[in-house]
């Protein structure tokens, strides 16, 4: 089936040399791809010329990103420089692929619009389960997931407005390729469903008592009371529209917003029911980027080149990177 790719907004335009935090009142600065120095805390390069990387994860020895492209899962040393195919395309008939997660013991790939879901063993490859989203006919679009502090998996599904769950039991279980049907765990308010990509990012609280799930359409945060099944937007002081992956530390969250290469970092309040802008910013290498995950104290970021894949423009590098960023 094909994806529609509605969420292209902007243009890539203008070059930065250095890093730039954002006043959270000027509009949106974007950056020239460049390539990064290589090895730790400089950034990695994804070995291939047709990789456009979608997600990306770490673990105390590896990282790991995922090709939208052919679904393609790459590993690499988190002290190496650059990644290689681990997981090959095609492979256990994933295609493409989206958000990716490491447990350390396990690997969780999303499968995009295949509406297929892995489970692997993360030292080896093997395969644990595939999971599949029900009524699979219609259209789909699994898209990132998190692993609550129960171990739960929680996945987010762009056209569908509902949040599966897969428990921590089957995340953990023998590897024996075992095939699953996914199963939905909360209905998000389906008036907030519209036209395009909806629920996008998630994340879980330290708490584990909620979840927070951004739209990529209308940049609106939603929060997930995981105790009373209430769902409830947040209150942002300016949306995350192009919200795309998400990072949360503490109070604090970093959301990428795609077609406007920005990282932006918002603090939240103490029960995450309303955020405040802290800054914007862009940096070198900067090339649609789709989502972010945290090694060694610094924030990997994807850049997906998108705008080639989905809207034909100008490959601007024949090198697919991940960039390694301050917090701050």
């Amino acid at each position: 089936m094909r994806i529609p790719f509605v969420f292209a907004r902007r243009a890539l335009v203008g070059l930065c040399a250095l890093a730039v935090v954002v006043p959270v009142t000027a509009g949106p600065v974007v950056a020239a791809p460049t390539t990064p120095r290589q090895g730790y805390g400089g950034g990695y390069v994804i070995e291939g010329d047709q990789v456009f990387p979608e997600g990306v994860a770490a673990d105390g020895r590896y990282v790991y990103a995922t090709s939208k492209a052919d679904g393609t899962v790459y590993r690499g040393s988190v002290r190496g420089s650059s990644l290689r195919p681990f997981l090959a395309g095609g492979q256990d008939g994933r295609t493409t692929a989206t958000g990716i997660k490491s447990t350390g013991r396990r690997l969780l790939v999303a499968g995009a619009e295949t509406g297929r879901f892995y489970v692997y063993e993360a030292r080896g490859g093997a395969l644990v389960a595939t999971y599949t989203v029900p009524d699979p006919e219609r259209a789909t679009f699994l898209n990132d997931e998190v692993v609550a502090p129960t171990g739960d998996v929680y996945i987010t599904d762009s056209f569908r407005p509902v949040i599966y769950r897969i428990p921590a039991a089957e995340v953990n279980a023998p590897p024996i390729g075992a095939h699953r049907t996914l199963r939905p765990a909360i209905n998000l308010p389906a008036e907030s469903y519209t036209e395009g990509f909806n629920a996008n990012g998630i994340v879980a609280t330290a708490d584990g008592t909620a979840l927070l799930v951004v739209y990529l359409n209308t940049g609106a945060l939603y929060r997930v009371d995981l105790v009373t099944g209430v769902t409830r937007q947040v209150h942002l002081d300016r949306p995350l529209v192009n919200g795309d992956g998400l990072l949360l530390l503490g109070r604090t969250l970093y959301a990428v917003r795609n077609f406007d290469n920005l990282i932006v970092t918002v603090r939240l309040s103490g029960r995450a029911t309303r955020g405040t802008t802290v800054a914007e910013r862009t940096y070198p290498g900067a090339d649609v980027p789709t989502t972010l995950a945290l090694s060694r104290g610094r924030l990997l970021v994807v850049n997906s080149q998108f705008d080639t894949f989905f809207n034909g423009a100008p490959q601007t590098s024949p090198t697919f990177t991940i960039s390694s960023l301050p917090l701050r």
